[in-house]
């Protein structure tokens, strides 16, 4: 499976913003999906992950009740809905795909990734 990320731009702190990822190729519905992020000087930090039957999710401590993950597998994307922006959201978003995997946190667990889109939050 091939990853486009999509979506990102400049926001206000306190904005909201929905990151897309679309996946080319037959087998979607078999891949857990994840989003990461990498700021300037950091490494790349889990953010969320969705299961490949969509029934169980993860979130990182940083984005819980502001950001939601979700998919639609009839339209081989999925989705980072983003509330509540703070300027330390400010990252390059990317997607990442596991073959029938867990919603893993580790970066080290999926095999495809997409090539990132940059969210800018300004204070």
């Amino acid at each position: 499976v091939q990853l486009q990320a999509s979506g990102g731009g400049l926001v206000q702190a306190g904005d909201s913003l929905r990151l897309s990822c679309a996946a080319s190729g037959r087998s979607f519905t078999r891949y857990t999906m994840g989003w990461f992020r990498q700021a300037p000087g950091k490494e790349r930090e889990f953010v969320a992950a969705i299961s490949w039957r969509s029934n169980t999710t993860n979130y990182a401590d940083s984005v819980k009740g502001r950001f939601t993950i979700s998919r639609d597998n009839d339209k081989n994307t999925v989705y980072l809905q983003m509330n509540s922006l703070k300027p330390e959201d400010t990252a390059v978003y990317y997607c990442a795909a596991d073959w029938f995997g867990s919603v893993y946190s580790d970066r080290r667990e999926y095999d495809r990734w997409g090539q990132g889109t940059l969210v800018t939050v300004s204070s």
